[in-house]
């Protein structure tokens, strides 16, 4: 039996490029020692001509931040009719956007931080003063601010005394147009993925995640030693249980396909809040996703080449 070739697409123009070739890589070597044929692209302006020479029996989009997450890649690749591993282009788009993803969770009736999302154009029409004054007034303090759409906490910004909160604003502007502010919930924070199995979502055990910091920013997420991970996460087992439930009903309920990230906080009270959910997660040496898979007795390279198997079969 011939095993299948498989294009692992990573890179990009995102502000996360340099994640996502990271986790690229590992993720070809892992697949490779399964025995899978990969090779590595690069999501450029080449990409459609390879897919139509070239084209793998699969691909794995290993792509964080803009098209990656946004549903544009997978449309390219639904038009081109290549098997992928992962999320369709339309739930992409829907989990991508975090207060329509908070929004949707909140419906059905999950806890997450209180929010309000404000365009740049408000603040430059209403003045800038008096629309911050508001949300301290609405929200308190302490805040988050993170943009509406990305990843890797690109641009977030804790926030615990008012007079923080212009240039936190200016920091979170400088990577998108419309800013998301989150009441600060403080507690265990952790990571819990879901991967579909026989074609059910399964929730792998929580990662607690505790950066030196206190902030689990950019740099605490990629650089080996500022942050501690605990796999499976320091929770009481019924904390456990809930925020397993809460990940596979992001999962559900957003549409997702085949893996996914949920983070979320577990507070003081054992209350379990919702923060935002990830349709390409991370597979880096410091990523979560690996360490919640290798805690579950599985390999990374078993995982997905289970999900690419999956893929090809879904477009038989």
């Amino acid at each position: 039996m011939v095993e299948p070739t498989v294009a692992v697409l990573a890179g990009g123009l995102s502000h996360e490029r340099d994640v996502s070739l990271r986790s690229g890589r590992r993720l070809s070597a892992a697949l490779r020692e399964q025995g899978l044929t990969v090779e590595e692209w690069d999501t450029d302006s080449g990409l459609l001509d390879r897919l139509r020479s070239e084209r793998p029996d699969a691909a794995v989009v290993a792509l964080h931040g803009g098209q990656g997450e946004n549903g544009s890649v997978q449309a390219v690749l639904e038009m081109l009719r290549v098997p992928y591993v992962g999320t369709s282009s339309h739930s992409c788009r829907r989990a991508w956007d975090k207060p329509t993803a908070k929004a949707l969770l909140s419906a059905a009736g999950y806890a997450t931080p209180e929010w309000v999302v404000l365009p740049h154009s408000t603040f430059r029409e209403l003045g800038a003063q008096g629309v911050l004054d508001a949300i301290v007034d609405h929200l308190g303090l302490p805040l988050i601010l993170k943009p509406d759409q990305g990843g890797s906490a690109l641009g977030a910004q804790v926030v615990r005394d008012a007079s923080e909160l212009p240039a936190a604003m200016v920091g979170c502007f400088a990577y998108g147009d419309t800013v998301l502010a989150e009441r600060l919930v403080e507690g265990v924070e952790v990571a819990v993925a879901v991967v579909e199995r026989d074609g059910e979502p399964e929730a792998l055990p929580a990662v607690e995640i505790v950066p030196e910091s206190g902030v689990y920013d950019y740099t605490s997420r990629y650089t080996a030693g500022l942050t501690d991970f605990f796999a499976p996460a320091r929770l009481p087992e019924e904390s456990a249980k809930a925020v397993g439930e809460l990940a596979v009903a992001a999962h559900r309920l957003l549409g997702l396909r085949d893996i996914s990230r949920t983070d979320a906080i577990v507070a003081a009270d054992g209350t379990v809040y919702f923060l935002e959910v990830n349709s390409s997660p991370g597979l880096t040496e410091t990523s979560t996703v690996p360490m919640a898979i290798e805690t579950s007795g599985a390999s990374l390279g078993a995982v997905f080449a289970d999900l690419v198997s999956r893929a090809i079969r879904r477009s038989g």
